[in-house]
């Protein structure tokens, strides 16, 4: 079906356009207040009353329309109009960080003013360039109503719990199954990659094997996260979202000491320059492994030390055993 430009419709499709408008803006904003109900009860009540906001608009929409044009609606729609401003799935905001959400929502009032100002401005039609320019005003209205509610329902106490019920959901839904891929990608591939640097000592044969180790640990690790849960009762996110960070983390672990024997064998003591690089890497993925189990995890930084450093340092010891047998 081909689109219609704004400057066909008639203002009764207008007022249609704006009345399915409202009520689609009234579901999602309902969604999103039954979707953050257990993480953010405060600004879950924000958006029960921008919910119950729109749905008023959307009645006083209905009565111009039934007062002018009768009780029967054409079956127009926003994704019918060319240009026009569009709605991302509400499937979409599941498991959203909070910030993501509230984003989203002043991104929809904006663009439904922005929309109505320019309409309004591109018509010749006096009356329908009043009744876009009430109903920019109408949106910006949703706005300021949205920013009043805010400030009344979120108040202090709330917003600091809801800080740490975000900050919660980062680490579970990012750093968590980032640090595992990380501390997999960079441990489990010491082993083999130093393996084949001393049984062959040839600078490329290392690298491949690195990076089969790594593209292959990735794929797994970003697998098995993705599978293990689907976040809905443990609260972890999106599984998608962790398994990529997780995959992806995984991945860049393995190539950070993997990449220095990428040095061309032609070069003088190129294996040594190269292994020698990628024991500085492997020290510094080490530490840096243990400062975030420190920072975020609530590990102790010397038990992390201790964990993450010497238990690299064993399999790190055991590829080059190995290697060299």
């Amino acid at each position: 079906m081909s689109l219609k430009s704004f400057s066909e419709l008639t203002q009764r499709e207008i007022l249609a356009i704006a009345i399915a408008s409202e009520e689609e803006d009234n579901r999602i904003y309902a969604t999103f207040a039954e979707e953050l109900a257990d993480r953010y009860p405060a600004t879950a009540k924000v958006f029960h009353e921008m919910a119950a906001e729109e749905d008023g608009h959307r009645r006083q929409l209905l009565e111009i329309y039934q007062a002018r044009f009768g009780s029967n609606l054409p079956a127009i729609r926003r994704e019918d109009v060319k240009g026009f401003y569009s709605r991302r799935p509400t499937w979409f905001v599941k498991n959203l960080p909070l910030e993501t959400i509230r984003h989203q929502a002043e991104a929809m009032e904006v663009d439904s003013q922005r929309f109505y100002v320019q309409a309004a401005a591109a018509s010749q039609d006096v009356g329908v360039r009043k009744l876009l320019g009430d109903l920019a005003v109408v949106e910006k209205s949703h706005g300021e109503k949205a920013n009043a509610l805010s400030e009344a329902i979120l108040t202090e106490s709330a917003r600091a719990e809801e800080g740490r019920t975000a900050h919660k959901f980062f680490v579970l839904q990012y750093v968590q199954p980032g640090l595992a891929g990380l501390m997999d990608g960079s441990v489990s591939t010491l082993a083999p990659l130093f393996a084949a640097a001393f049984a062959t000592q040839n600078n490329w044969s290392t690298f491949l094997v690195g990076l089969a180790a790594s593209l292959g640990a990735g794929i797994s690790m970003a697998i098995a996260e993705a599978l293990s849960d689907d976040g809905s009762i443990t609260g972890r996110g999106a599984p998608f979202i962790r398994g990529a960070v997780c995959g992806l983390m995984t991945t860049a672990g393995g190539l950070g000491h993997s990449l220095p024997f990428l040095v061309p064998d032609s070069w003088p003591h190129a294996f040594w320059t190269a292994t020698t690089i990628a024991g500085i890497v492997v020290f510094i993925e080490l530490w840096a492994i243990a400062y975030i189990r420190a920072r975020y995890m609530d590990t102790p930084f010397l038990k992390a030390v201790a964990q993450i450093v010497v238990g690299g340092a064993v399999v790190l010891a055991v590829g080059i055993l190995i290697g060299g047998a």
